[in-house]
């Protein structure tokens, strides 16, 4: 045999290997180095989305926000109110153990809007939480096995 020959027991041995390898990976064993970037820009993105275009014109009581809020008849309270949920969420998303909980919260918190704005405002701006929702609930999703984490915080604490 040669020095560039590799013998064929070797040659499977690490074919087998590599795609047992990506077979774990395509089965959620193991997170590509990609997708985990991704995921983690994905919620430093929507975070500050959350945090600067949506909460803090209501926490600084922005002429738009407040307009919007007095429309709905909830006034100050309510625009407060919902600008600290958005900006917990906002906060949430970037804590590894709480991200998963922050995307269902913030998700609920936007199909509250969504129904708001085809309640009160005819639907104008209605796709807008639809469309949050999409990549909320892929971060719900992918960060899941991270809950545990909390769960072992809290008892931890308890």
């Amino acid at each position: 045999m040669s020095e560039t020959t590799a013998p064929a027991s070797r040659l499977t041995t690490t074919a087998t290997s590599a795609d047992a390898a990506s077979d774990a990976g395509l089965k959620g064993g193991v997170r590509s180095r990609r997708a985990r970037i991704s995921l983690g820009a994905l919620q430093i993105v929507l975070a500050l989305f959350f945090a600067v275009a949506s909460a803090l014109p209501k926490l600084i009581a922005h002429p738009s926000a407040a307009e919007s809020f007095e429309t709905l008849g909830w006034g100050s309270a309510g625009m407060y109110a919902i600008g600290a949920l958005e900006l917990a969420g906002a906060i949430g998303l970037v804590i590894p153990a709480l991200a998963s909980v922050a995307g269902v919260s913030l998700s609920a918190l936007m199909v509250g809007a969504f129904i708001t704005q085809l309640a009160v405002f005819d639907g104008e701006y209605a796709a807008t939480p639809l469309i949050l929702m999409v990549p909320l609930l892929v971060i719900a999703w992918a960060r899941l096995e991270d809950v545990a984490g909390l769960k072992r915080l809290l008892r931890r604490t308890a």
